[in-house]
């Protein structure tokens, strides 16, 4: 069963890790799907068109969208994947985060989905309907202790989660859904420096106990996939953890 046959879908991000996945899931589900990437110099994802697009630059944004709508007539999915770590500008507790640690973390997790959503919005109210998901994290919804400290990052990700549902709430009665996902640990490139430590690995089975191990990138993308389907026509301003038990514990 081809579950987006003939939707239009723009994936962020999507040229690695999680985004990647999803868009190759997309592609299969029988979606047209365009990846924005900074990265997109590589082959992209099969049967997906790729556009270099700076997601924290809301006029290449803007620009973007307006690309894939004026190619294909409508827009019906985004699924807001691009973003990631600030601790190379120097993310980190309150008292030590840096003020460019902070300011780029939440242009690169927060800015870029408000710039990304505010374009599609506009495409979608034209045709009356729509669908966004934007991917967050469990630091988004629950404190980080000293292995997980970046105070930029979870408050980026915490704002996605309220911009999210403050979205699904407004645009309900214009038929546009919105939802939000909060992974766990995932096997990406994002997560190299957890992949790497010992110690980390050694606390995986008190983090995400189901499995006491990384998540992979499809199991983000099915729960894509589901909130981006016809089959949660009546699902809007759902936060739908997919962390192996990190936020139950």
């Amino acid at each position: 069963m081809k579950r987006l046959q003939d939707k239009v879908a723009i994936v962020t991000g999507g040229g690695s890790g999680i985004g990647l996945a999803t868009a190759q899931l997309f592609a299969e589900e029988g979606a047209r799907v365009v990846v924005f990437d900074i990265n997109s110099s590589g082959e992209p994802p099969l049967n997906t068109r790729s556009l270099p697009v700076d997601v924290t630059s809301a006029s290449e944004v803007e620009s973007a969208i307006k690309n894939v709508v004026d190619q294909y007539g409508h827009l019906d999915i985004l699924i807001n994947i691009a973003g990631g770590s600030g601790r190379r500008w120097g993310d980190g507790p309150a008292d030590s985060c840096t003020l460019e640690g902070w300011d780029k973390t939440l242009a690169l997790n927060l800015n870029s989905v408000f710039y990304c959503c505010k374009y599609t919005l506009q495409a979608m109210l034209t045709q009356g309907s729509g669908v966004i998901v934007n991917v967050s994290s469990v630091l988004g919804m629950v404190g980080g202790d000293d292995d997980f400290a970046t105070h930029a990052y979870a408050s980026s990700k915490g704002a996605v989660i309220s911009l999210t549902r403050s979205i699904a709430s407004y645009y309900a009665p214009r038929g546009i859904r919105a939802n939000v996902i909060c992974p766990g640990l995932i096997a990406t490139p994002m997560s190299q420096r957890a992949q790497e430590s010992e110690h980390i690995q050694s606390r995986l089975p008190q983090l995400q106990p189901l499995t006491g191990d990384f998540g992979s990138p499809k199991d983000v993308a099915q729960a894509a996939l589901y909130l981006a389907s016809d089959e949660a026509s009546f699902v809007t301003g759902s936060v739908l953890t997919v962390d192996g038990g990190w936020t139950v514990r």
